[in-house]
């Protein structure tokens, strides 16, 4: 199957990152989002990244204004995703919400569609029993940030098609990512394997083994990973790290998903990482120094 034309659904950091990269890429992508405000924003948002590479000279300016062509921002759903051949859904991470949203895609998108969806954690085979249209249901989970961040986990729940899955993969490949693919169980690879590597480094907080700077450079410096596990729960959100953990945990009935209860006491406290100013580190806009927050000090 030849994909042509693309909607996004969700004008977030994942779906305007998504809608980015198609465009960059020559595909015709309707932006959809309810929120007119948001919509602005992530047009924004992308017009001030493709600007980044124009800069660094990876992009030209004919380029950039060709990008910006492509996409065609929607506030209806419905209308959105008519003439599509793909929807790549990036809606916040919520079950009720993605399988309210599948139901609605399934009835305004043509028959040949396939509809694909960005979650980090929640069942494909769960979200394609929304559908009449299980077969043509898949996973699509971009990385953060989305331009930059080359993986694409393809997920295939209990009735994707093979002829969809080749499709995603080869669409993966066209826009410069590597697709890898997996089956459709809790956390699926990528968070199944990270999650509870985040959740022990929280552990170690909790229980005193040692302080949030000493747990994030013992990981850069002795495993060489390019930034520590709690900076990464913090970039990730919080609240993202703990309904992935509960998806887990749920998921398996296994204890060693179960999420710190520092994690959980944070997440109440509104204290969600970046996206809200605080977490592990305190964020003060336009300064990239870590700050340890009061609460660890």
């Amino acid at each position: 199957m030849v994909i042509q034309h693309i909607a996004v659904i969700g004008a977030g950091t994942m779906g305007n990152g998504i809608a980015h990269v198609f465009a960059q890429h020559g595909f015709t992508v309707n932006l959809v989002d309810t929120a007119p405000m948001q919509l602005q924003k992530a047009l924004q948002t992308i017009a001030h990244n493709l600007g980044r590479q124009v800069t660094k000279g990876t992009l030209s300016e004919a380029q950039k204004n060709q990008a910006l062509a492509n996409i065609v921002p929607f506030t209806n759903l419905a209308e959105g995703v008519q003439n599509v051949d793909l929807v790549v859904e990036a809606a916040t991470e919520n079950a009720g919400l993605k399988l309210q949203i599948f139901k609605q895609l399934d009835e305004a998108a043509p028959a040949h569609t396939i509809l694909a969806t960005n979650t980090s954690s929640i069942s494909i085979t769960k979200i394609a029993a929304a559908t009449n249209r299980p077969g043509k249901v898949i996973g699509m989970h971009f990385m953060n940030p989305v331009p930059v961040m080359q993986l694409v986990e393809v997920i295939n729940g209990y009735a994707t098609e093979k002829a969809v899955t080749e499709t995603i993969v080869a669409l993966s490949k066209q826009v410069g990512k590597v697709p890898c693919v997996a089956n459709d169980y809790p956390g699926f690879i990528a968070n199944r394997i990270l999650m509870p590597m985040l959740n022990e480094a929280i552990y170690s907080v909790y229980e005193g083994v040692a302080g949030v700077e000493a747990v994030d450079t013992i990981m850069k410096l002795g495993m060489a990973h390019p930034m520590g596990p709690l900076q990464l729960a913090d970039f990730i959100g919080l609240d993202v790290c703990l309904s992935i953990l509960r998806v887990l945990h749920e998921g398996f009935g296994n204890p060693k998903y179960a999420p710190c209860p520092l994690l959980v006491n944070m997440v109440a406290a509104g204290k969600l990482g970046v996206k809200s100013g605080e977490g592990f580190y305190v964020y003060t806009p336009g300064s990239k120094e870590l700050v340890v927050s009061g609460q660890f000090g």
